[in-house]
């Protein structure tokens, strides 16, 4: 059994790093590739060269592309390219946009992972005839009676397991994540030891096609007809404002609303079909109970009859809750406090055993329940 857990000499087992062309994904193939293993990068081009986002910058594509290439040249491995454009466009891109224009709060980065990364680039690595896909996430994979299962990373700060929730069992069984137990300052000392030219590079802040953080401006460019004017509300249906479009406004937002008051206003709910704003004070917006649609289970039923921790953000908190599964949809019920909770947005179940936060699977937002409205 080699150090990825699998019953062939290193020399023999055959890699796929997915590499992004950013430090860790860099170092990771460069460490598969001083074990001795073989390894073969691939990079996904996301995007077409000629089509830039607003600011010029590109994801998948252009420096990022020839980053992962010196990499591969430097450490000495074969280097791929995936075109999914295409892919890219329909499933995430798309699926983003639709989501804003229906007053949810996507995040593509759970739809990237469940698509193009984890599904398709999955499968190519099995026509490959590869034994392994290994990645610079930050989550922690543990394997127990030839059964894998997802924690949360040992560097909580950079801990990925939200994103990584509607992993299928299958996908995991054959994934390997070498960054879970080691911390991001690590990985840039590994990086510098080994003179990667991407060992300074910049971490990405911001959703890889909006660069600059300016949703609605990809919107406008790509859907203008969902820009409509409509009405701010306050809780009470009483009209105090007026909007230029819903997807311009999130739950949770306070700048932006342009209305006095005497207290800070926040968007509480967003009515799509009706194209109203609803807005009031911080404390209108507490959730108390959820509900979720397509749901990805990896925990047992034991492991759900008692309380359980979720995450509702990435940077969220751990929340004590209640779960009751049902097919494909499940009602939680949150005993710690927590406002902004959006449809749109993932709740991600954990529960703790002796290896740490132990990842149960997921669901998508569908409702938010609170003392003052549904949404």
């Amino acid at each position: 059994m080699n150090s990825l857990g699998i019953k062939k000499s290193k020399k023999e087992t055959k890699v796929i790093v997915a590499m992004s062309g950013g430090v860790d994904s860099s170092v990771v193939a460069a460490l598969m590739k001083k074990e001795g293993y073989n390894v073969t990068g691939i990079t996904l081009k996301l995007y077409d060269d000629a089509k830039k986002t607003d600011t010029g910058r590109q994801c998948c594509a252009g420096q990022d592309i020839l980053d992962a290439k010196r990499v591969s040249e430097k450490i000495g491995i074969n280097h791929k390219i995936l075109f999914y454009q295409k892919k890219f466009k329909t499933e995430v891109i798309d699926s983003f946009i639709d989501s804003y224009v229906a007053g949810e709060t996507p995040i593509p980065c759970v739809q990237c992972n469940q698509t193009v990364k984890f599904r398709d680039l999955f499968k190519y690595s099995k026509d490959l005839k590869a034994d392994a896909l290994v990645t610079g996430h930050y989550v922690t994979r543990v394997q127990e009676n030839g059964h894998a299962n997802l924690y949360r990373a040992k560097d909580e700060k950079r801990d990925q397991s939200y994103f990584l929730f509607n992993t299928t069992q299958e996908q995991l069984d054959f994934l390997r994540f070498p960054l879970g137990e080691i911390d991001k300052s690590e990985t840039r000392t590994i990086a510098e030891n080994l003179d990667l030219n991407v060992a300074k590079k910049p971490d990405s802040q911001d959703i890889c096609f909006v660069p600059n953080g300016d949703y609605s401006s990809v919107i406008k460019r790509l859907r203008p007809e969902s820009f409509k004017s409509g009405k701010i509300l306050d809780l009470k249906g009483n009209q105090i404002g007026d909007h230029e479009g819903i997807i311009n406004y999130t739950i949770g937002q306070r700048k932006g609303i342009k209305i006095a008051n005497n207290k800070p206003l926040y968007v509480i709910k967003i009515d799509a079909e009706k194209n109203n704003i609803f807005v009031g004070e911080k404390e209108n917006l507490e959730i108390e109970e959820i509900e979720l649609r397509k749901l990805n289970i990896l925990g047992t039923a034991n492991e759900f009859k008692d309380f359980i921790n979720i995450k509702v953000r990435s940077t969220g908190k751990l929340l004590k809750a209640k779960i009751d599964l049902s097919k494909d949809s499940a009602n939680v019920k949150i005993f710690d406090k927590e406002t902004g909770i959006s449809p749109g947005q993932a709740c991600v179940f954990y529960s703790k055993d002796r290896v740490g936060d132990k990842v149960l699977g997921g669901g998508w937002i569908d409702r938010t329940i609170n003392k003052n409205l549904s949404t």
